[in-house]
């Protein structure tokens, strides 16, 4: 019995998902938690319910290839349930299995272009790989309206404001539309006006280092002086203006797991690692802070996790 409640707890996480994303802001229609529960678990015979209960179990403990086996045997079982799909698209990625992760979110997001989460997780998948869903008209579902409006919304949240305008422009006019609109350009002119006030050396020429190397060279001068205070606020104002550099985010966590606070350092240590392509270097530093974070957290097997994962010869 306990089991089964389990099961129906994390199934009910999985269909409410979409409806708590990060943007509570925006419109949303009402319904019924417990009756729309109710009829998705219906939907799962006990069998299937019981091994995907199993995959995300094992999914938790990062036991990731006995996850793909129960997410497989869920396929067998039922192959239409498009949420299996996307967790074998999670895993994959976890287990850096790039194109077989792409391949399993883009039959997600193909089968539910309006799910928020599987466009967000595409997208996630996409950019670590260096692509670019402009360039993969044919395979994605463009003209799509909740598609195009996630898209434009998640491209907005990583700070691609230029990308998010382009989607938007082809979206029929909505309340939502103009919102976003507004806010996208609110937060072009904001990134405009930091990188206009970004203070420059003054033995730096015309034909120096750019703003970004600059707040590069000011957080090395910082990190030097083990400034930890300033280089958080310095590493939150370059994210500001440059939200895909994970440098930056790398940087922001390493202050905050040196002023103590581990909890607050794993999401941008996290997000350095979706940014980040093809640097060893970098990724090893970051593996580093995250087993230091999870350390102080008194969590050894997520520790473990990310030390395993730093590579010699960096």
């Amino acid at each position: 019995m306990q089991k089964k409640r389990s099961i129906r707890y994390f199934l009910t996480g999985l269909l409410l998902g979409p409806f708590l994303s990060p943007a509570q802001e925006d419109p949303a229609p009402e319904f019924d938690v417990e009756q729309s529960a109710k009829v998705f678990l219906e939907a799962y015979s006990d069998e299937f319910q019981e091994n995907f209960f199993e995959a995300l179990k094992q999914k938790g403990i990062e036991n990731y290839d006995k996850a793909v086996n129960f997410l497989l045997k869920c396929k067998q079982l039922d192959a239409s349930k498009r949420v299996v799909d996307h967790e074998l698209a999670k895993v994959y990625f976890e287990i850096r299995q790039y194109p077989l992760a792409e391949e399993y979110a883009l039959t997600a997001v193909n089968s539910e272009p309006g799910n928020y989460w599987y466009a967000e997780t595409l997208v996630r998948i996409l950019q670590k790989q260096g692509k670019s869903v402009e360039n993969m008209a044919s395979e994605i579902p463009f003209g799509h309206p909740e598609f195009d409006e996630n898209l434009a919304r998640i491209y907005f949240k990583k700070g691609n404001y230029e990308t998010a305008l382009a989607i938007l422009k082809k979206v029929k006019k909505s309340t939502f539309t103009e919102v976003l609109t507004s806010k996208i350009n609110d937060s072009i002119e904001k990134r405009e006006a930091r990188i206009a006030s970004t203070p420059v050396a003054s033995d730096q020429t015309e034909t120096g280092p750019n703003a970004l190397e600059v707040y590069k060279m000011r957080m090395a001068a910082l990190l030097r002086a083990q400034s930890f205070p300033t280089l958080q606020q310095l590493a939150e104002e370059a994210l500001e203006s440059y939200p895909s550099q994970p440098y930056f985010y790398y940087v922001l966590g390493h202050a905050l797991n040196q002023r103590g606070k581990a909890q607050q350092a794993v999401e941008p240590l996290e997000t350095a690692l979706d940014y980040l392509i093809d640097d060893g270097a970098l990724a090893n530093k970051i593996y580093q802070e995250l087993a230091d974070a999870y350390t102080a957290l008194d969590n050894p097997v997520k520790a473990n996790t990310y030390l395993r994962k730093i590579e010699p010869g960096f």
